[in-house]
């Protein structure tokens, strides 16, 4: 799971991109999803600053900026691989 920001949290193997919302294309997917009512606002109330695209066609805004969630996911993924080899160690 990848913390988003503000208590909320996404699956990370769901995940397919995290971009920022500033481009058109991007503003103009936001719309679209909001239209279709698969736009999640996880921002709470806040300005957002990065976009994530999910494999369940859902679009989810965050008040983190890209940046800050790659590093999220990276340190994720790290306790994820020492949580497993502690694992297989203790086989």
């Amino acid at each position: 799971m990848l913390p988003i920001g503000h208590g909320h949290l996404v699956s990370e193997a769901r995940l397919i991109s995290i971009v920022s919302p500033d481009s058109a294309p991007i503003k103009r997917l936001i719309q679209d999803a909001r239209d279709r009512r698969t736009l999640i606002d996880a921002t709470a109330g806040r300005k957002t600053q990065s976009v994530l695209i999910m494999d369940s066609d859902h679009i989810v805004l965050s008040s983190l900026p890209p940046s800050s969630l790659q590093v999220l996911r990276a340190g994720s993924q790290l306790s994820d691989e020492v949580f497993e080899e502690e694992e297989l160690q203790n086989d």
